[in-house]
């Protein structure tokens, strides 16, 4: 990829969906021309689709910079939004306010109740089930021959296995993925009713969720089992457990942002194994030496959240610049991803890229994404399966990205494969 800077430094616009539309070469270009000439940079707002636009935003171009911000809670919060770059109302703050939303000590006892499901002990015993789910996801195409790599195999896929480690019924599997397409999607207007309110369809999707779950929560109350539905309403610290509202919510941000990670992950990783055949190749060859560094670069290459916003407590210094109290600050992880300072040759795709310390997980500091490594493990799962089991799977058209600044999505991708039982 050669990075193409078109836009006039004054007139980027980060929040504009226009600018999402452009190629990749040109948005690459627009991030290392930031990078180079502004790495910090005051933006207005311009996105009114869900929320009313604020005075503006500092746009954080610098892997370095991320970095800080994010080691720094105690000046960036989260707890003011971190997914959007509008204000949200106190509404939608509350209801999606599960670990992405939330600064200590509220945080801290989430984080650290939920983290019982993601222990090396309970990703152990949960990876027979994403092995089930891998294979299965093949076994429903192996005789076609031809599909679509996302809606056949990445998006059915960690959706499969959230719900099969949460305990939810496969009935109730499609339904799911119906809600987050909207929740995630609402940028998109694929996802949404014409005539439909926004964030009344995202808010009303989100709710029906939240029954589901307050059902599951009373069930597994009565009747426990193995699942991590039950591991969650059981975990304990200091006599403190997840209520009815914390699990919900929390289950909002698994099925949203686990899903959404992987899928994404996994359709720019395949886009960018067939733009590159020849680390493709060196992948195939030598599968379990090199996934460690191609799973990383997948992660780095494809970036699946685009950005996460933080907000001054007080008045600070960045790159030279003053930041005052009540700034928000939003930290393009697509751009720390390609910077030429950390990266060597950052706009090549290298399966064997060692050291690569890509920030797609979030920087470091309490908000670095907890189900990180059930991502991981995923990928390398399906990853897998598919040199094993189709090992001439191929891009066979052009893709259809996802509408969308916060989400590196694609929404569609042709293949073809030889077709087997």
């Amino acid at each position: 990829m050669t990075p193409q800077s078109v836009v006039e430094l004054d007139d980027i616009q980060l929040d504009d969906y226009d600018f999402w539309k452009r190629p990749m070469e040109e948005r690459e270009g627009t991030f290392a021309k930031l990078r180079e000439e502004r790495p910090l940079a005051w933006m207005i707002e311009t996105d009114d689709r869900l929320f009313e636009p604020g005075p503006g935003f500092w746009s954080v171009t610098k892997h370095a910079d991320i970095l800080h911000v994010s080691s720094h809670p105690e000046i960036f919060c989260s707890g003011k939004g971190a997914t959007n770059i509008p204000d949200m109302p106190e509404a939608f703050l509350e209801f999606f306010g599960s670990l992405i939303n939330t600064d200590d000590p509220k945080h801290k006892r989430l984080r650290g109740l939920v983290s019982a499901g993601f222990t090396p002990a309970q990703l152990r015993k949960s990876e027979g089930l994403m092995v089930q789910a891998a294979k299965k996801t093949l076994d429903d195409i192996m005789e076609k021959g031809s599909g679509d790599f996302v809606t056949d195999i990445a998006a059915p896929f960690p959706i499969r296995v959230i719900c099969d480690i949460m305990g939810i019924p496969e009935s109730k599997h499609q339904f799911v993925f119906d809600i987050t397409n909207k929740i995630l999607g609402g940028s998109d207007p694929e996802y949404i009713s014409e005539n439909q309110d926004l964030a009344t369809e995202i808010m009303g999707a989100a709710m029906e969720l939240v029954a589901m779950m307050n059902e599951m929560r009373a069930e597994r109350l009565k009747n426990p089992t193995d699942d991590l539905t039950t591991v969650l309403i059981n975990a304990e610290i200091d006599g403190e457990r997840l209520s009815e509202q914390d699990l919900s919510s929390f289950f909002i941000l698994l099925a949203n942002a686990g899903n959404e990670t992987t899928r994404t992950a996994l359709s720019q990783g395949m886009l960018a194994l067939h733009q590159n055949p020849d680390q493709l190749k060196i992948w195939q060859d030598d599968f379990e030496g090199v996934t460690p560094t191609a799973i990383e670069e997948v992660l780095r290459w494809g970036t699946p959240v685009i950005f996460m916003r933080r907000t001054a407590t007080r008045d600070t210094e960045l790159r030279g610049e003053t930041v005052k109290e009540g700034d928000k600050l939003v930290l393009w992880y697509c751009s720390g991803n390609r910077d030429e300072e950390v990266f060597d040759d950052p706009f090549t795709f290298d399966v064997r890229r060692d050291p690569n310390d890509h920030v797609a997980f979030g920087g470091p500091g309490p908000h670095y994404c907890v189900g990180a490594n059930l991502a991981r493990r995923e990928m390398k799962i399906m990853f897998h399966e598919l040199f094993t089991r189709m090992p001439d799977l191929h891009v066979s058209g052009p893709e259809t990205p996802l509408l969308s600044y916060f989400i590196h999505g694609i929404k569609y991708m042709p293949i073809e494969w030889t077709p087997t039982k």
